[in-house]
């Protein structure tokens, strides 16, 4: 575990409606060792609610990072990544693309809506503990993130 000078927790929004998936996720940020706080939502109609602060959402932080998923019910990761960059309240807050698909025009539509990362799902769980960590690790203890 690599020890983190961070003193502020970092607000992490999980959008995955695939309950292993949020588990290896929440797993991964654990073993980060980087404190963090992190809501977890099931579709992308409730991943715009929680970036809005409205509903039940209404008293929580404002994510200083985004982990989605482009296969989202109600709205889809593409169409949440595309409101999220062209809010300007919104559009500061890096998102990491976190997908079961590889193909280069998968890549290629999330780069083109502005995401800040594409990372593949590993198919292997332990390997995708370790992603996450690492993700963990870079985005919240060395890379400084914008104010929520």
């Amino acid at each position: 575990m690599v020890k983190h000078v961070k003193e502020k927790t970092v607000e992490i929004l999980i959008a995955e409606d695939d309950p292993d998936d949020v588990r290896l996720a929440l797993e991964g940020l654990k073993a980060s060792g980087v404190p963090h706080h992190a809501t977890v939502v099931h579709d992308g109609a409730e991943a715009m609610a929680a970036l809005s602060g409205e509903g039940r959402y209404a008293s929580n932080p404002r994510p200083n990072l985004v982990l989605l998923d482009m296969n989202l019910p109600k709205k889809k990761g593409r169409e949440v990544l595309a409101e999220i960059k062209s809010d300007a309240g919104l559009k500061h807050i890096p998102i990491i693309v976190w997908s079961t698909s590889r193909t280069s025009r998968s890549v290629t539509e999330a780069y083109r809506l502005l995401a800040n990362c594409y990372v593949a799902k590993p198919v292997a769980l332990d390997r995708s503990i370790e992603v996450i960590r690492d993700m963990a690790e870079f985005w919240l203890g060395t890379a400084e993130l914008p104010e929520a």
